[in-house]
C-alpha cells in the first residue's frame, strides 16, 4: 500500500484534539506502570521477606514483558478495533495490578509482573493508532503529541510511585494504578476509533512478517539502527547517573537520584514541538537538529557532574533533543505504510527497545568500572555515530534521485515515499 487513507469519518476525523489528548494521557498511564515498583524496592523486598537482588529481578520481569508486548500485542491495532483492543490491554492491566498488590512471594511478583509489562505496550499502540488515523498532514504533529505522552510515563512513573509508596505502601501504590486503568479500560472502548483493519493478513502471518520487514524495507532498517543508537545512548546517561550520585562524593538517597528525572521532564514538550516541525520541514532536519542538541549536551554533561544545575540544564536538553529525533524517526516508521502501521511500529520499536536495553546495562556497570565521564562521552558518540548514519543515507539518496525526499503532499525534507528510494529520511 503505497497511499495514505483520506482522512474521512473513518480516519483523521476521529481524531480530533480531544481524543489525542486522551490518547497522550492515556499513553502516559499505561507506559509508567512499569516502572512505580522501582522506588520501592526495599519496601517490597522487606514486605515479601526476600533479598532485594531477587525482587529486583522480578521487576527485571516487567521489561521483558513490555518487549513481548511490542512483537504479540502491537500488530493488533491494525487487524481489530484499536479502541476494542486498548480496552482490553488496559483492563488486563488493572487486574494484573491488582493481583500484584496481593502477592506474598516474590516468584508470584515476577509473573504478574512480566503479564503488566506486555500490557504496557499500549503507548506503542496508540502511537500506532495516531500513524494510522490521523490526516497526513498532521500525523507527525499528532504522533508527537503521543510520543510526549509515553515520555512522561517513562520518567514520571518512578517519581509518582514512590511518592505513592510512601504515602501508602507499596500495595496501596499498585492499587491506585490499577483503578486508574480500569478507567481508562472503559474510556478506550468509547473513545477510541472502532475501526474493524484491513484484515489482509492474518495475525500469524503478520508476526512471521516482522523480521523480513527489515530486509524488503530499508527506510524501517536505517530508522531501527539509529533509534536503537540514541536510546542506547538515553538509558546508559540516566542507569549510569543513577549509580554515579549514588556513590561518594555524593551518595543520595534514591529519593534524591528520582528527583533528577524532573530534569527530563522539561524536556517532554520538545516531542510536540518536533511532530509539528516534521510536518513543516521533514524528518531529516529535525532528526539532526535533535541528535545535535543531545551530542552536545551529553558532552557538556560528561565534565560538570559537580555542578547540579549545569547538570540538570544537560539532561533537560539531552532528553529534548532524543525526544524531538524520536518524534521525527517514527513518523518516517508510521508514513512506509499508513493503512497499517503498527506491524512496523511494532519492528521499529522491537530494535529500539533492546538498544535500550543494552544502554541500561552498559550504563550502570560503565560508571562503576570507568566513571561518569567515561559513560556519558560514550553516550555522545552512540548519538553521533546516529547522527553521521542519518547524514550518510540522506546524502546517498540526494545523489541517487537528483533531489531530496519529499513528503506525500510534495514538500521538500519529508517522508519518503514507499518505493522513492532506500533511506531512513521522513
Amino acid at each position: 500500500m503505497n497511499t495514505d487513507p483520506s482522512p474521512g469519518p473513518d480516519t483523521g476525523d476521529r481524531l480530533r484534539g480531544s481524543v489525542v489528548l486522551f490518547m497522550s494521557v492515556a499513553a502516559a498511564l499505561g507506559t509508567s506502570t512499569i516502572y512505580p515498583l522501582q522506588p520501592a524496592i526495599a519496601d517490597v523486598a522487606q514486605s515479601l521477606n526476600s533479598q532485594i537482588a531477587a525482587v529486583g529481578l522480578a521487576l527485571a520481569c516487567g521489561p521483558a514483558g513490555y518487549l513481548a508486548g511490542l512483537g504479540l500485542l502491537v500488530p493488533l491495532v491494525d487487524r481489530f478495533p484499536p479502541g476494542r483492543v486498548l480496552a482490553i490491554q488496559f483492563a488486563v492491566l488493572a487486574g494484573a495490578l491488582a493481583v500484584c498488590a496481593a502477592v506474598d512471594d516474590v516468584w508470584r511478583l515476577g509473573m504478574v509482573t512480566g503479564v503488566v509489562g506486555a500490557c504496557s505496550a499500549v503507548g506503542a499502540g496508540l502511537s500506532s493508532v495516531a500513524g494510522r488515523f490521523a490526516p497526513p498532514r498532521r500525523r507527525a504533529t499528532i504522533l508527537g503529541i503521543v510520543t510526549a505522552g509515553i515520555s512522561v510515563g517513562i520518567l514520571a512513573g518512578r517519581i509518582a510511585g514512590g511518592w505513592l509508596a510512601d504515602e501508602m505502601g507499596w500495595r496501596g501504590m499498585v492499587l491506585v494504578f490499577a483503578a486508574l486503568c480500569a478507567v481508562f479500560a472503559a474510556s478506550c472502548a468509547v473513545v477510541l476509533p472502532g475501526t474493524q483493519g484491513a484484515g489482509e493478513r492474518g495475525y500469524r502471518a503478520t508476526l512471521r512478517s516482522l523480521p523480513g520487514l527489515f530486509v524488503r524495507y530499508p527506510e524501517l532498517r536505517i530508522t531501527a539502527i539509529c533509534g536503537a543508537m540514541w536510546f542506547f545512548a538515553f538509558c546508559a546517561v540516566w542507569a549510569g547517573l543513577a549509580v554515579a550520585l549514588a556513590k561518594p562524593p555524593f551518595s543520595y538517597s534514591a529519593e534524591q537520584i528520582g528527583l533528577y528525572a524532573a530534569a527530563g521532564l522539561a524536556g517532554i514538550p520538545a516531542a510536540r514541538l518536533a511532530g509539528a516541525w516534521a510536518d513543516r520541514v521533514g524528518a531529516t532536519r529535525v532528526v539532526l537538529a535533535g541528535l545535535a542538541l543531545a551530542g552536545t549536551a551529553a558532552t557538556v554533561a560528561a565534565f560538570t557532574l559537580t555542578d547540579t544545575l549545569v547538570t540538570l540544564a544537560c539532561l533537560a536538553l539531552f532528553d529534548a533533543g532524543l525526544f524531538a529525533a524520536q518524534v521525527a524517526n517514527q513518523s518516517t516508521v508510521l508514513s512506509i505504510d499508513p493503512a497499517a502501521p503498527a506491524r512496523f511500529n511494532s519492528a521499529y520499536m522491537l530494535v529500539y527497545f533492546v538498544g535500550g536495553s543494552l544502554g541500561s546495562a552498559v550504563g550502570a556497570a560503565a560508571v562503576d568500572r570507568f566513571g561518569w565521564a567515561a559513560t556519558a562521552s560514550l553516550a555522545a558518540a552512540a548519538v553521533g555515530i546516529a547522527a553521521t548514519i542519518v547524514v550518510t543515507t540522506s546524502v546517498r539518496h540526494s545523489r541517487a534521485t537528483g533531489r531530496y525526499p519529499v513528503t506525500r503532499t510534495g514538500r521538500p525534507g519529508g517522508a519518503v515515499v514507499r518505493g522513492d528510494a532506500p533511506g531512513p529520511t521522513g
